[in-house]
């Protein structure tokens, strides 16, 4: 395809994404509640609107009966290509938010629109992207597509595990994906300062560690009776600090977090146990076996007289872990997003890397699918006040479209 021809076709996809719908599909989306593991109503709407849009959406069975007792959907829908040699490509977004948190002094599911952003939990992370990725989904399906694309609306993004992608993952829905495309706030949550139009190209992993110390209960006035089991995680928390971490030229160095400590509390005893759960963030390099084996070898180091035992938060599998990974960003796949944003906009892309986790870890890590993030730009995600930019929304709708015609029609 001739430069003027992709000029002539981007702003021919430019034209087809109407704002004004695009807004009114994420207001509908915003006003409806949909915290993790309560994503029923939500799921019902999109599959709704894809259906009314003769888009043969599924619903597609979550199921976790051991840990988080969890029955669920995601919504899924596939536009077949017509040459089996050209590029698949997987749209991912989830469709839950955190829970509703306190201090909303409005109904945290107004979709108000004030100053060209539209309020309430969930937004910003991730229901801008969420209807990005469907308003793309629907212009990519008036195309003439050589590939597929796949489209997966999941639901556990913010919940312990990303329950919904990682069924797709178990389930074969990903297996014969070329590229995953993320609509996360990209630049809001990174670890640099960037702004959009910009490209999020990977992520640090995540472990937690649950440690138990044990030691030995005496009279709180008798203290060398008696092990102190409070004490001795005390001395563990302040030695993690020091944990040597892993670094990487692209995420930076790894990170450790003492997220709680609980022991002790009886009136005048020496407690004799204390339970900790740390967060460790990682890069490549570090997996699950070196993560404990740096754990266990910092206890052994210590000497400590209270008995220690470290592990790794329980998962439903045990691959079921968020892993770092990054996407070379002279991958032929990647590339068109590129060349979207230099055309739509005239402008380079600011490319970075999140510090944290979500399910494109389970994407560009366990499945080792190349991932590319884009999406609306945003604050207070996670809080009270959360918005999200309405142009940041269409936008990326147009990106996506743009880049996804580009590789695959």
């Amino acid at each position: 395809m001739s430069s003027d021809t992709t000029s002539e076709t981007s702003a021919g996809i430019v034209d087809e994404i109407d704002p004004d719908e695009t807004v009114e599909l994420l207001r509908d989306m915003v006003r409806i509640p949909s915290p993790f593991f309560e994503e029923e109503e939500i799921a019902a709407y999109i599959y709704d609107w894809l259906d009314q849009r003769g888009l043969d959406p599924e619903y597609h069975a979550v199921s976790e009966p051991e840990i988080t007792d969890f029955e669920g959907n995601n919504v899924v829908a596939r536009l077949e290509g017509t040459d089996p040699d050209a590029p698949t490509v997987l749209l991912n977004g989830h469709m839950d938010t955190v829970q509703h948190v306190d201090g909303w002094t409005e109904d945290p599911c107004s979709g108000r629109i004030e100053d060209g952003k539209l309020y309430g939990q969930g937004a910003c992370d991730m229901k801008g992207g969420l209807a990005s990725l469907l308003v793309a989904f629907e212009n990519l399906s008036k195309r003439n597509l050589r590939g597929d694309v796949i489209l997966t609306t999941v639901v556990d993004e913010e919940g312990p595990f990303g329950l919904g992608t990682d069924a797709t993952i178990r389930d074969g829905l990903t297996d014969d994906c070329d590229l995953a495309v993320v609509t996360e706030p990209a630049p809001t949550i990174t670890q640099q300062d960037i702004e959009n139009p910009a490209i999020v190209l990977g992520a640090r992993g995540r472990f937690l560690y649950e440690v138990t110390v044990t030691g030995t209960a005496a009279h709180g006035s008798q203290p060398d009776m008696g092990v102190n089991a409070a004490l001795d995680a005390a001395r563990l928390a302040t030695a993690f600090e020091g944990l040597e971490l892993g670094q990487h030229p692209k995420l930076g160095s790894g990170s450790v977090c003492l997220l709680s400590i609980e022991g002790g509390g009886e009136p005048l005893s020496v407690p004799n146990r204390c339970v900790m759960e740390i967060d460790r963030h990682v890069v490549p390099g570090e997996t699950a076996e070196s993560v404990l084996a740096d754990a266990e070898q910092l206890v052994a180091s210590l000497d400590l007289e209270s008995d220690v035992d470290v592990s790794l938060r329980e998962t439903p599998e045990p691959d079921m872990y968020f892993q770092p990974y990054v996407t070379d960003e002279n991958d032929p796949l990647v590339r068109p997003f590129f060349e979207s944003i230099r055309t739509l906009f005239d402008t380079d892309p600011d490319v970075g890397y999140f510090s944290s986790i979500g399910d494109f870890n389970h994407l560009g890590g366990r499945a080792g699918i190349p991932t590319v993030i884009v999406g609306p730009s945003g604050a207070n995600v996670h809080g009270t006040g959360e918005y999200v930019q309405l142009d940041g929304v269409v936008e990326t709708a147009q990106v996506v479209s743009d880049a996804v015609s580009r590789l695959v029609e």
